[in-house]
């Protein structure tokens, strides 16, 4: 099994990075989101991967953050969610997003990524809301970079969000439902502030 790879970047296109190895380029299909966190072509990357196999093809998958892998491998676990629509809804959904839409039980949102049907994002969060809300592998403890590219903003103000209000003694099935519903692109003392003041609201 192929774990990861750390190379020179030798293409990039809309859904796949080549990455040389030792000699021998890998081709890995990949998200909008990974993408855009490589850096430039003939920089030295790093991708988490994952190697499918069936009868027809064998395919790499690569992913700039661990986040981001964890979350395609419960994507493909769901029941009738192929391949190429994890990539498609993470390639619309960054990590930190994706773990929030299907925490707050917003099937909707999932619909307006090609290829994602009314059923198809019901049965998405029916079978993870409760594997995202307990939080069992870890997906919301921050994300990881294995490149020198930087992380971005939104996702680590997200995430730094989420920690201080899980240490003021909210849970994460309270606050990421609150969370999922701000803009992501606003600072972690911001996020923190509206979450607060939608508690204040529920409790009026």
């Amino acid at each position: 099994m192929i774990y990861s790879l750390h190379g020179k970047l030798l293409e990039k296109t809309s859904s796949l990075a080549v990455i040389e190895c030792g000699g021998v380029g890998y081709a890995c299909r990949t998200t909008l989101t990974t993408l855009g966190q490589l850096g430039a072509i003939g920089e030295t990357v790093f991708l988490y991967t994952v190697l499918s196999v069936r009868q027809d093809a064998v395919e790499l998958f690569g992913f700039f953050t661990k986040q981001e892998l964890q979350c395609f491998q419960l994507l493909v676990s769901v029941s009738g969610v192929g391949l190429k629509v994890a990539l498609s809804i993470l390639s619309d959904l960054p990590p930190d997003r994706f773990l929030m839409t299907v925490a707050a039980g917003d099937s909707k949102s999932l619909t307006q990524v090609k290829g994602v049907g009314a059923k198809s994002a019901q049965r998405i969060v029916m079978e993870l809301k409760d594997k995202i809300a307990g939080d069992s592998m870890g997906l919301l403890s921050g994300t990881e970079s294995g490149s020198v590219a930087s992380v971005p903003t939104s996702s680590s103000a997200v995430s730094e969000a989420l920690e201080a209000l899980v240490t003021l003694g909210y849970t994460q099935s309270e606050v990421m439902p609150i969370l999922a519903k701000l803009d992501p692109d606003l600072s972690a003392s911001e996020l923190i502030r509206q979450t607060l003041q939608e508690f204040g609201k529920q409790w009026s």
